[in-house]
């Protein structure tokens, strides 16, 4: 028998996740003609010979939408890298967030997934796809799933039973692209990891902006500083070119770190891929 604290502890944890992923309708449930949000996960869709990985093709997404369907983002996650799990180049997937103007598009929009993943995967490639509502109460597993996925090999038997009741498809090859697809769907859900490789004009952007500037975007600026100083909006920061904020909390958030007196730098920088 668990001890008393440990029941506790487990108790209110799941009560934490069910909060996570519940939207303020999701109590009573979305009714036709409502506004809901969608994630759309996808995984394994390129190889080594390929010209684009699968965050750009998530990210080219946007244009085969239904009408009414938009692309709020795209969050790349970051999931276990290790020599047992074949992967192309460092065991990424991504996560597009769709707002849909209407619940009645959800088909339609599942339908237009599945033909862009088809017309744009490698040959050769294990593409997967999870679509999941904003309300979908297996979220939950999916959130515990994902996490899951940054720390051990996780089989295509457990994404199955974990995405019961989900849009979960394999279109190719040995159909491994399902794992990191859910994955994908859960971390986003999870709302405190991943960052933005999409998200409004943030490729457009100069090299160095006000903290107004970002924040007029959209993208709240953290400091990591130790003494954790505030950011004043007339601040400037020096993305380095290349513009990423973080999923915290369900926003944007670029974390920065003080170069000089009103100035700050983004942390973290492209690597080759």
């Amino acid at each position: 028998m668990l001890p008393c604290r440990k029941v506790k502890y487990l108790l209110l944890h799941k009560l934490n996740l069910i909060r996570l992923v519940r939207s303020p309708r999701a109590s009573g449930g979305y009714h036709k003609g409502e506004a809901m949000r969608v994630y759309i996960g996808i995984d394994d869709t390129d190889t080594h010979d390929s010209d684009f990985g699968t965050g750009k093709l998530v990210r080219r997404l946007e244009k085969v939408l239904p009408k009414g369907c938009h692309i709020w983002g795209v969050v790349r996650q970051q999931l276990l890298v290790d020599d047992r799990i074949p992967y192309t180049s460092h065991n990424s997937s991504a996560c597009a967030i769709v707002d849909l103007a209407d619940t009645s598009l959800c088909n339609e929009l599942i339908v237009q997934s599945i033909a862009h993943l088809e017309r744009e995967s490698a040959k050769g490639s294990d593409p997967g796809l999870c679509i999941a509502r904003e309300d979908d109460s297996t979220l939950v597993q999916l959130i515990s799933l994902g996490r899951f996925c940054t720390q051990r090999i996780v089989t295509q038997e457990e994404v199955l039973h974990a995405a019961n009741g989900i849009h979960l498809s394999g279109h190719g090859g040995t159909n491994e692209g399902i794992i990191g697809a859910a994955a994908a769907v859960g971390l986003t859900a999870f709302g405190w990891c991943g960052r933005f490789i999409e998200f409004g004009s943030i490729r457009d952007f100069p090299q160095e902006l006000s903290v107004a500037d970002l924040e007029r975007a959209g993208i709240q600026v953290v400091s990591l500083d130790r003494d954790t100083i505030i950011p004043d909006p007339s601040d400037i920061v020096n993305t380095r070119g290349w513009l990423r904020p973080r999923l915290w909390g369900f926003k944007p958030v670029l974390p920065v770190l003080p170069t000089s007196k009103n100035r700050w730098e983004s942390i973290g920088g492209k690597r080759n891929r």
